[in-house]
């Protein structure tokens, strides 16, 4: 893989009239990068296949493809990826923005074709013929681990203080995962906050460190189903968000065992499903 993108390619530079106080003025500004990233992957022997073009932000682009092909149930774990390679840089301006995921074992192209990946920065995957071909069969979540009120309450502060590309664009979402007593494990920032938590999850991924199990999942937007479902696939028991959730996120989140937390801001924050993980007592 190559080397992470320069700062101008995640936070690039343009001049802007700022209006303020009735005064305008000209200045530089930084806008979230935002460019599209070809997935593909083949099994040995197989010439490579189109999954998806995804709208992301420069930077992670091997963690961005594990983990698409992992939350969206087409490899098992590390041990399915046998290489991961961009495009040639003799022949491409941007070579990250081409990803192979060469595979340990044959792919059939027929299930590929059939899910109609269709992915943006603003929604994720979009597109599917039905809720059933969104769904990935998750192997069930222990019990553990149980956190604290003030746990939870430190970790909007703990994560928008590890945005470095945020401090620039003010425009970018990020995925962060944390232990059960709030020490920040590592942090992916995007555009789009489904690819975060894709990055996220493919760190961990190609760490050799799934199932997530002990940890804490916090994302910097809304909680929507698809994130849910991505958290429940890497094994992640709490999902936290800084917004709300969709009525469909805490249906799945309750479906698959995923505490999840919502409005989580300030000095409060709601529990919408499998509250038992966290220790709030009842009311």
């Amino acid at each position: 893989m190559t080397d992470q993108p320069s700062l101008d390619r995640q936070a690039t530079r343009v001049r802007v009239i700022a209006w303020r106080a009735g005064v305008p003025h000209e200045r530089e500004d930084r806008l979230a990068g935002e460019e599209p990233m070809a997935i593909r992957a083949c099994g040995p022997g197989q010439d490579p296949i189109d999954i998806a073009v995804t709208m992301r932000t420069p930077g992670h682009e091997a963690e961005l493809a594990a983990g698409f092909l992992l939350t969206e149930g087409l490899v098992a774990g590390r041990e399915d990826i046998a290489a991961i390679e961009v495009a040639d840089p003799a022949t491409s301006a941007n070579p990250d923005d081409e990803v192979l995921v060469r595979l340990c074992a044959p792919m059939d192209p027929d299930g590929v074709a059939t899910r109609n990946f269709v992915a943006t920065a603003s929604c994720g995957i979009c597109g599917k013929a039905s809720l059933d071909q969104v769904q990935v069969r998750c192997a069930p979540i222990p019990d553990g681990p149980v956190v604290a009120p003030q746990t939870l309450l430190a970790l909007p502060d703990l994560l928008r203080a590890g945005q470095a590309v945020f401090g620039f664009t003010g425009g970018l979402h990020a995925a962060g995962l944390f232990t059960p007593d709030g020490t920040l494990v590592a942090l992916r920032e995007d555009v789009g906050r489904h690819n975060a938590l894709d990055k996220l999850v493919g760190s961990r991924l190609l760490a050799g460190e799934l199932p997530l199990h002990d940890r804490i999942l916090l994302v910097s937007g809304r909680a929507s189903f698809e994130l849910v479902q991505k958290a429940a696939v890497a094994g992640i028991p709490v999902l936290a968000a800084v917004s709300a959730p969709s009525d469909l996120a805490v249906e799945a989140a309750g479906r698959l065992g995923v505490t999840l937390v919502g409005f989580l801001r300030g000095d409060g924050f709601n529990v919408y499903a499998r509250p038992d993980r966290v220790s709030v007592g009842r009311a």
